[in-house]
């Protein structure tokens, strides 16, 4: 039996409209897409599946980063990886560490890093063979 492990992250931002701009194109490199969107909430992923959310945080009180947290998404290959990186940058978000292969993590490793506007961490990951890949 495969267990589903999440139902859904959340994290927080403090302009929806800037992080629409941010994540509809950054998600769709990995090809996940909106299916809710409100002022204070946006939704991506599948709408009976794991889904992202990036809300105003129901306290009214500011938005902030976890040290130490991030999310890392699962990427098909390593071109995805780089589009995903690019796609950030081009839309307002920072380098936290070009593509490339992470083998203190494992021989296969390879991922970027960046962060939101709202400075939340995320990554794209492949695991994928090098001699898979062809790189």
């Amino acid at each position: 039996m495969s267990i589903q492990m999440y139902s859904h992250v959340t994290i927080g931002s403090n302009n929806i409209a800037r992080s629409m701009e941010f994540y509809e194109p950054t998600l769709a490199t990995l090809g996940i897409e909106l299916f809710f969107e409100h002022d204070s909430a946006l939704g991506f992923g599948e709408v009976r599946g794991t889904r992202l959310w990036i809300m105003q945080p129901f306290d009214g009180d500011a938005a902030s980063i976890g040290n130490g947290t991030h999310i890392a998404f699962l990427a098909p290959d390593r071109e995805v990886v780089r589009a995903f990186y690019a796609v950030a940058l081009a839309h307002g978000g920072t380098d936290e560490g070009a593509p490339g292969p992470r083998p203190q993590y494992h021989k296969n490793y390879y991922g970027a890093y960046v962060r939101d506007p709202d400075g939340n961490k995320l990554q794209a990951c492949c695991h994928s063979r090098v001699e898979d890949v062809g790189e």
